[in-house]
């Protein structure tokens, strides 16, 4: 994802006044020296030819803005304005976030936000993007012309795709052998793992994509495009043209897990709900250690990071063991089980899992949770891993 560190600046210049070349200086919390930014490009209409100074009136450094953005970014200008729409809430975020948990629309009104995004070979993409900074923009020294705008346009998407590319060989893996969904041959839990990783990257690009062009009025057939989707861009051309006829409501019959494999590969929860039973001990275990840790206000903007991550991790494998295992309860027998995806999709929980150990070892030793407490949910962990695995034989026998 784009590395966004607008809570943690303190001030900064952005330097548009030679065409094609957007120089800057942006001081971080906690950093004397500024990064420095070098960039081929211009900035939008509002700021071409311009010398824009900004500041933040409560820089913070919260724990999910951790990762370290290098002192020089070289590279390409991506969308640099002062004038992006946005809306903004009236009442302060925690209100506004407790009136839609009611199902409310908190008081809110269009603003000018500043934005600047890069591309550097250091970071990637790093976008700065608020409504709350002071801004001052000098007079410009000279007017960006129809065709350079274009051109600009062209430049920050030419930019964008070749980091989304990037992106793309990132997350592929290793090797010369590709997914080929026409091949005749089932899958084991390697060719799996090659799906969910070319799954990530896809989803990667996508997410990317829309909040590149979030607000855009043709966001979802820019996006579309971008992904590749000619048959989703011509059914949304085709929509607007009402040459699409509206699809009949369908009813879906409601899926019956198997009752020869209850108490094994399913049980009900307290609301009814079908889970498998390794992943309701998880799903107990996170909101356990969830509520644990909020008590002790360790999981706001400026709790303990560790202990933010220790949570969050654990989260993310109770959803990863959810995804590998829940739909088993409707297997009618052995035969109609996927061993490979089963194992393929545990590996990537034990991933998650294994972050979750690494962070509450670290949060041990501060003290922050009573010890007894602690111990117990660092032993959960582990007998949950030691499940996990049991699982993940059992299938590669099968």
């Amino acid at each position: 994802m784009a590395m966004r560190i607008h809570q943690r600046v303190v001030r900064g210049e952005i330097d548009n006044r030679e065409l094609g070349h957007v120089r800057g200086r942006i001081w971080l919390i906690g950093n004397d020296k500024p990064i420095v930014l070098d960039l081929t490009g211009n900035c939008w209409r509002d700021l071409a030819g311009c010398r824009m100074t900004f500041s933040n009136p409560q820089p913070t450094l919260p724990a999910d803005e951790h990762c370290q953005v290098a002192p020089a970014q070289i590279g390409a200008a991506g969308d640099v304005t002062a004038s992006r729409k946005v809306r903004v809430f009236d009442v302060p975020l925690d209100e506004a976030l407790t009136i839609l948990k009611k199902g409310g629309t908190p008081p809110e009104h269009m603003a000018n936000s500043l934005y600047i995004e890069w591309f550097s070979e250091a970071n990637g993409r790093v976008v700065i993007e608020s409504a709350d900074y002071t801004v001052e923009v000098s007079k410009p020294d000279w007017t960006l012309s129809p065709e350079a705008e274009k051109e600009q346009v062209e430049s920050t998407k030419q930019a964008m795709l070749e980091w989304l590319d990037r992106l793309d060989e990132e997350l592929q893996p290793d090797g010369p052998e590709e997914y080929d969904p026409d091949a005749d041959k089932p899958l084991d839990e390697f060719g799996y793992e090659r799906v969910m990783r070319e799954s990530d990257a896809r989803t990667e690009k996508y997410m990317e994509l829309l909040e590149k062009y979030d607000g855009h009025p043709d966001q979802e057939r820019i996006v579309a495009r971008e992904m590749g989707w000619e048959w989703l861009e011509e059914a949304l051309e085709a929509d607007e043209r009402g040459a699409i006829p509206r699809n009949e409501e369908m009813e879906v019959p409601e899926l019956v897990p198997n009752p020869a494999t209850e108490g094994v590969d399913w049980i009900r929860d307290d609301s009814g709900d079908i889970k498998h039973p390794l992943s309701h001990r998880s799903f107990n275990s996170v909101m356990d250690i969830w509520h644990l840790c909020d008590e002790h206000n360790l999981l706001s903007d400026d709790g303990d990071p560790d202990v933010q991550e220790m949570v969050f991790q654990f989260q993310t494998t109770g959803a990863k063991i959810a995804g590998a295992l829940n739909s088993l309860a409707y297997d009618d027998d052995d035969h109609h089980r996927d061993g490979g995806f089963v194992v393929a999709a545990l590996k990537r929980a034990l991933s998650y899992l294994h972050k979750s150990i690494a962070a509450a070892d670290r949060v041990a030793p501060k003290n922050l949770i009573p010890a007894e407490r602690l111990e117990s949910f660092q032993k959960e962990l582990f007998e949950i891993r030691e499940e996990m695995l049991a699982l993940m034989q059992k299938y590669r026998e099968r």
